[in-house]
């Protein structure tokens, strides 16, 4: 496994690499020379170059210890409301918005690409938010996650709108409707008092 300096190093060098957008140009031998590191070094963590790339991408919105970052503040509306907004500023982002439209394009014919993309960037992301969903009491969290990511996805490929807060907040209480009376429901059932037996008469 490639040291943390290490990997600093071969994330810059790919994105780096990778800006231009020629994403099927990248190879091995050129982001070991960027990054001077050697082949064997790269190898020894990375199969391909798609794997370094969508590891780049994916450690912008990771923890030291690699977990993903998903707001957790305990008011979950705003929780929401912030990783909507991270994740719109991560996506227009000067630095990787064309890396990230090069990629969306590629894995459309690369299915070697989309499995890479799907494997190693989005279903981490996308499991790290079912989870807050789910420990917010969603019903169904992969379906909230899906609706909530989606929306935002649908919107930056196809360029049908802005972004803005009013959209954000607008976008949020969407998302919101679909679990929370289910989350209500459930805590009202767990708060409610179990029915008492009724009380009998004595025996005479």
């Amino acid at each position: 496994m490639a040291r943390t300096q290490t990997r600093s190093k071969v994330y810059a060098a790919v994105l780096a690499l990778a800006g231009t957008g020629r994403i099927g140009a990248l190879s091995m031998e050129g982001i070991a020379g960027r990054a001077g590191v050697s082949k064997q070094t790269l190898y020894r963590t990375w199969s391909s170059p798609g794997d370094i790339v969508f590891d780049a991408l994916l450690a912008r919105s990771q923890d030291a210890d690699g977990s993903v970052l998903v707001p957790d503040a305990g008011e979950l509306r705003a929780d929401l409301e912030s990783l909507v907004t991270d994740t719109v500023h991560e996506l227009t982002d000067p630095a990787v918005e064309p890396l990230l439209r090069a990629v969306t394009a590629s894995i459309q014919t690369d299915q070697q690409l989309a499995d890479q993309y799907r494997e190693r960037l989005w279903r981490p992301q996308f499991e790290a938010v079912a989870e807050r969903f789910q420990k917010a009491g969603f019903p169904v969290p992969e379906l909230a996650a899906e609706l909530l990511l989606g929306a935002i996805l649908h919107r930056w490929l196809l360029r049908t709108g802005p972004f803005t807060s009013e959209w954000v907040v607008g976008h949020v209480d969407q998302v919101m409707r679909i679990g929370i009376p289910a989350a209500a429901s459930n805590t009202a059932a767990a708060a409610k008092p179990s029915a008492e037996p009724a009380a009998t008469s004595p025996a005479e």
